[in-house]
């Protein structure tokens, strides 16, 4: 399997804020991920602090999805 983070920092980098704004993406929906089942097709949409669809976390089998 593996898992895949992909966080879309649009054309203004998400405001200009980019690494605080990845931070706490990964500290949030990292923080989280103990209440989800990590296995092949599972995924999930990841928000920015404005609660804007910023990406994705997935779960594949390995050898696909990347």
């Amino acid at each position: 399997m593996k898992f895949l983070l992909e966080v879309d920092l649009g054309e203004t980098a998400l405001d200009g804020d980019a690494a605080r704004e990845v931070g706490r993406i990964l500290r949030y929906w990292g923080g989280n991920l103990h209440h989800c089942a990590l296995e092949p097709g599972a995924s999930q949409e990841l928000y920015d602090s404005e609660y804007r669809a910023v990406g994705r976390w997935s779960v594949v089998e390995s050898g696909g999805g990347s």
